[in-house]
């Protein structure tokens, strides 16, 4: 077994570099692109946005090009985290040409979601470095729900600190708009109420699964070391060493995982059938618990996403918890790719605590 390792905490003043390792944005949302820069160099930190970010396309430029700027991002001395812009489609075109003992060299915070997190597992998986899944730069002016932190407060916590967050009690169920009207602020941005559930509607039972001693009975608690992403661009890494989660367990978490995952755009019966592709690959040999992330995916005609998920993964005999704050229905918390960490659910609200420790 091999710990996991930490890249150090920033401070005001530091560089946190924008590559575009899957999409760049497009001219018409630069209003946007730069009302997100000024909100993160609000905070105290240096948004360092490069050429790529700023163009469109499906891509902005030839894998080859989009890896070595990704490269030469991590390989800055006076970077101390690395933030694209957004997610898009073809991050996968990456894996297989990146170095990425290189890139784990002087470790540094990777921080992103959707897309980017068929980057950031690798990461993880290969080199043991831990991962930020729950932010990219384009989500820097919303504020989050109270219950949260936010992605900088996780990268300047202190090895060995405990990050507690709650889940949040609305959601977003609209549409986006125009940039120009997009509301803001909490309280109206997140206008729908929601809550994580159990799948089975019980307690849950498995590994690390138990009841709290507090005087306040918890439905379930369970621990261990966090690790996923997107459901449709993660499952593509799984039976490659990029995506062996299984071979992670072994090396990494003696306490057994937490699996989360989330859907962006798949209907019921592709979820089911990508959450089975997992199972077989070994994703939840070593799993304590699974979280899935809210969607606002078409579930299709016949099959709804509870029950894709039920069908999948009903029978693992561990917790399977819904309607987490995770994925592309905002809001979401971040989530550290590696951390110990621990779940409790009590009544209709939830608290996941991060443990950064080795």
């Amino acid at each position: 077994m091999t710990g996991i390792v930490y890249p150090r905490p920033l401070v005001p003043g530091d560089t946190i570099v924008v590559p575009a390792p899957s999409s760049g944005v497009p001219g018409e949302l630069s209003a946007r692109f730069e009302a997100a820069v000024a909100a993160l160099e609000s905070r105290g930190f240096r948004a360092d946005a490069g050429v790529l970010a700023r163009t469109g396309g499906l891509t902005p430029a030839p894998a080859l090009e989009r890896a070595a700027e990704l490269t030469a991002a991590f390989a800055r001395p006076e970077a101390r985290a690395v933030l694209p812009p957004w997610g898009g489609d073809l991050a996968i075109d990456l894996v297989d040409r990146l170095d990425w003992a290189a890139l784990a060299a002087d470790p540094t915070w990777f921080v992103g979601w959707s897309d980017i997190s068929t980057l950031l597992l690798p990461l993880t998986i290969l080199t043991g470095v831990a991962t930020v899944h729950g932010a990219n730069l384009m989500d820097e002016p919303w504020e989050l729900p109270e219950e949260f932190v936010r992605w900088t407060d996780v990268v300047c916590a202190a090895p060995g600190s405990t990050i507690e967050q709650r889940s949040a009690p609305r959601r977003r169920s609209r549409e986006w708009g125009a940039w120009a009207d997009e509301p803001l602020g909490r309280d109206d941005a997140y206008e729908e109420p929601t809550r994580w559930s159990l799948l089975d509607g019980g307690t849950g039972a498995g590994a690390g699964a138990g009841a709290d001693s507090d005087a306040d009975a918890a439905e379930l608690r369970v621990d261990g070391r966090l690790i996923g992403g997107c459901l449709e661009t993660v499952s593509l890494l799984a039976g490659s060493p990029a995506g062996d989660v299984r071979g992670f367990a072994e090396r990494h978490a003696p306490e057994g995982l937490i699996v989360y995952l989330e859907v962006s755009q798949s209907d019921a019966v592709t979820a089911a059938r990508l959450f089975v592709s997992l199972r077989l690959a070994g994703w939840f040999e070593h799993a304590n618990a699974v979280l899935i992330g809210r969607t606002a995916a078409d579930p299709g005609p016949d099959l709804g996403h509870r029950e894709a998920v039920r069908l999948a993964l009903g029978d693992l005999g561990i917790p399977v918890i819904l309607d987490v704050d995770a994925g592309h229905q905002p809001p979401q918390m971040p989530l550290v790719n590696g951390a110990l960490a621990e779940v409790v659910l009590r009544g209709d609200r939830a608290v996941i605590r991060q443990h950064l420790v080795e």
